[in-house]
């Protein structure tokens, strides 16, 4: 095929050894399979922010640090200068999130690097080696494989939280199934779970897409909690990446006693009153 434009830079410095073809058209990116170094690898080539139809909303932007303050003024004011910089934090942050999670051990393509606005990855595979098909396609699946598929996505999400990220838009349309389960793509929204004051909304909403899909498969799981007991032990500080979900959560409703609390603060500052009035009449007695 043609050499896409944005492609042709990277195949005149030899990143890039030949273009095979178009993967995948998304909101964000175009894909496409080129061989580099000699292994078929993905070139995401991340559309301008014109013509992408996923927005840049300010919640996925919140707690994401910048180089300086330069450019944070710039990104606030809405500047020229300022929409490049915010397009490229968007970009790098795809990157960033991709080694960070590599790292912690989570089941995501492995990147090779990222040049001029052009992402080169590892090509998650099927059985036969082509190109894994996403979650959303796989149209037949028993109760055990969805169960087991789930419990898979739930190992991911704990080791994605723990590493401190949440996708922030995960869904049957952003995970790949190759020959060992379920591959998390797509990750430019990820947010930092402790900056981001949506992180928690988010992950419910990640846990719940997971749930809701393979529940079509496994109805046992409609009633489960899973993002409710895994925020919770990530609040707690108890949370690793070993951490068994169980799907339950059960709520703190202890009773309060408001009267009692009342009676405490009230005893509490008679006891002040009765401090402070005893401090006095000592400073009066040495005055005399």
């Amino acid at each position: 095929m043609k050499t896409p434009k944005q492609l042709e830079p990277l195949v005149a410095d030899g990143l890039v050894d030949e273009v095979i073809g178009s993967l995948k058209s998304g909101k964000e990116a175009t894909v496409y399979l080129v061989r580099s170094r000699g292994k078929v690898c993905c070139a995401k080539v991340y559309k301008e922010a014109a013509h992408r139809s996923f927005k840049q909303a300010v919640q996925y932007r919140e707690g994401r640090k910048v180089r300086n303050s330069r450019q944070a003024r710039a990104m606030e004011k809405g500047s020229r200068y300022g929409r490049q910089e915010q397009e490229s934090a968007w970009q790098q942050a795809e990157v960033s999130a991709l080694y960070r999670l590599q790292a912690a051990e989570v089941r995501v393509p492995e990147p090779y690097g990222f040049y001029d606005g052009v992402l080169l990855m590892e090509m998650i595979s099927d059985i036969q080696g082509n190109p894994a098909p996403r979650l959303n396609d796989v149209l037949e699946m028993s109760v055990e494989q969805a169960l087991d598929y789930h419990a898979c996505m739930m190992r991911e999400i704990v080791r994605m939280l723990c590493a401190g990220l949440v996708h922030g838009d995960l869904s049957e349309y952003n995970v790949l199934m190759d020959a060992h389960g379920p591959v998390i793509i797509d990750l430019p929204q990820a947010v930092d779970a402790a900056g981001n004051l949506h992180a928690h909304r988010m992950l419910l909403r990640d846990v719940g897409n997971m749930t809701a899909y393979f529940s079509r498969f496994a109805p046992e799981l409609q009633h489960s909690r899973y993002g409710d007991e895994l925020w919770a032990a990530y609040e707690a500080g108890v949370l690793t990446p070993e951490f068994i979900l169980t799907g339950t959560y059960q709520e703190n409703r202890s009773y309060v006693d408001v009267d009692d609390v009342l009676r405490e603060i009230s005893d509490v500052l008679a006891e002040e009153q009765t401090r402070q009035r005893a401090r006095s009449d000592a400073a009066s007695d040495q005055m005399v």
